[in-house]
């Protein structure tokens, strides 16, 4: 695999952590670059905002994907052994499925189980929403408890995972980085 990546990665933490840089520089420091499987849509100023703000960090040496909801299906046609893929996020995947009407528990154990003998290494970056207050609504608690056993079953699969909490990695399981 790419420069030492395992095959599967997981990098969890909180808003503004750093686990998105994290994952970057994991895959540049491998490979150089890969392929960045966005799953945000630009659905207001400050997402359209964020999305620009990841772009323009990220060098020539990284190609683009878009992609809300069909995640897997990029990964297992772009994956190689030379050419890392990043998803970036999870969870804004998750909320893209549950908008959709799909459903979210057996896409993420499509996801898990489709991981599986992959062509090179892919790095997803999740975040652990679970940290903090109880959210109000039965909407918001609803995606809070399908993040957590999503971060539950990548986890699971996952042969590396990372925490990020100010920017600082923390291995949960796996080898050291």
């Amino acid at each position: 695999m790419a420069g030492g990546l395992p095959p599967v990665t997981l990098i969890l933490g909180g808003q503004r952590s750093g686990k998105s840089r994290l994952a970057e520089t994991l895959i540049e420091d491998a490979a150089g670059g890969g392929l960045y499987l966005a799953t945000a849509e630009a659905r207001d100023g400050e997402m359209t905002d964020r999305i620009a703000a990841h772009r323009a960090r990220r060098g020539p040496d990284w190609e683009t994907i878009e992609e809300p909801l069909d995640i897997l299906e990029q990964i297992t046609e772009h994956a190689s052994a030379d050419r890392p893929v990043l998803v970036d996020c999870v969870t804004l995947w998750l909320s893209n499925l549950m908008a959709a009407g799909r459903d979210a528990a057996a896409e993420v154990e499509a996801l898990a189980a489709g991981l599986d003998g992959l062509a090179g290494p892919v790095v997803f970056v999740s975040n652990e929403v679970g940290l903090g207050v109880i959210p109000a609504n039965a909407l918001a608690r609803a995606f809070a408890d399908a993040a957590g056993r999503a971060n539950q079953r990548l986890a699971q699969r996952a042969d590396r995972v990372l925490f990020t909490a100010a920017g600082l990695p923390l291995v949960l399981k796996g080898g050291p980085l």
